[in-house]
C-alpha cells in the first residue's frame, strides 16, 4: 500500500475499481485545515480525465505496469496494430486505447503499457516529440512577424498543427505531443 507521498507524474493507481494514470498533482498545504493532493487522472481504458483530491496520508493502491518498446505497424478497422521490439509478436489496441493518434506515423517507436498481473495492453504512449513533414500551409507575408503570429498547417499524418508564418511547405518540423504545438524547425 502506498500513500499521497508515492503520488508522481505517471504513476497508474486503483481509483473506483478502474485504473487510473496521474497526469498531474499537486501537494497544498493550506493555511488552516490539512493538507491535501490535488491530482488530474486518466483512465487508461477510455482515456477519459477526471479531477479527484486526496486527503494527506490517503492510502492508495499502486498498480503494477510494465512499459515495453514497440513499433506502430498500421492502423485498419480493428484498431492499431504494433510489434513488439524484443520478442517481435503483435499486438492490437482500440482506438480509445491510444492517445494522440494523429501524430503517429508508419515505423514510429511507442511505449505500450502493460497490467503487470493480467498482461494486457493498457494504453500507448508516444514520445513526447516526433518530427513531421508540413505537406500543405499557405505561404507566410513577407513583413507580418511583428508579433507572435501563426497559420495552420497540415502534416504527414493528417494532424493540423498550428505554425509560425515563416514555416513552409515540405519543411520538417519537431511536434511537442504533450501540448500538440510546434516546437522547432529539424534541419
Amino acid at each position: 500500500m502506498a500513500t499521497t507521498a508515492d503520488i508522481k507524474n505517471g504513476v497508474v493507481i486503483e481509483f473506483n475499481n478502474d485504473l487510473y494514470q496521474v497526469i498531474d498533482f499537486q501537494h497544498v498545504k493550506p493555511g488552516k485545515g490539512p493538507a491535501f493532493v490535488r491530482t488530474k487522472l486518466r483512465n487508461v481504458r477510455s482515456g477519459k480525465v477526471i479531477d479527484n483530491t486526496f486527503s494527506a496520508g490517503h492510502k492508495i493502491t499502486t498498480a503494477r505496469v510494465e512499459q515495453r518498446p514497440h513499433q506502430f505497424i498500421y492502423k485498419d478497422d480493428l484498431g492499431y496494430h504494433f510489434m513488439d521490439m524484443n520478442s517481435f509478436e503483435q499486438v492490437s489496441l482500440e482506438d480509445a486505447m491510444v492517445p494522440f493518434a494523429d501524430l503517429m506515423k508508419e515505423g514510429q517507436e511507442v511505449t505500450i503499457l502493460f497490467h503487470a498481473e493480467t498482461e494486457t495492453p493498457l494504453t500507448c504512449e508516444i514520445p513526447p516529440f516526433v518530427e513531421l513533414t508540413i505537406t500543405y500551409t499557405e505561404p507566410g507575408i513577407k513583413g507580418d512577424t511583428a508579433t507572435n503570429a501563426s497559420k495552420p498547417a497540415i502534416v504527414e499524418t493528417g494532424a493540423t498543427i498550428q505554425v509560425p508564418l515563416f514555416i513552409g511547405q515540405d519543411e520538417k518540423i519537431k511536434v511537442d505531443t504533450r501540448t500538440y504545438s510546434y516546437a522547432e524547425r529539424v534541419k
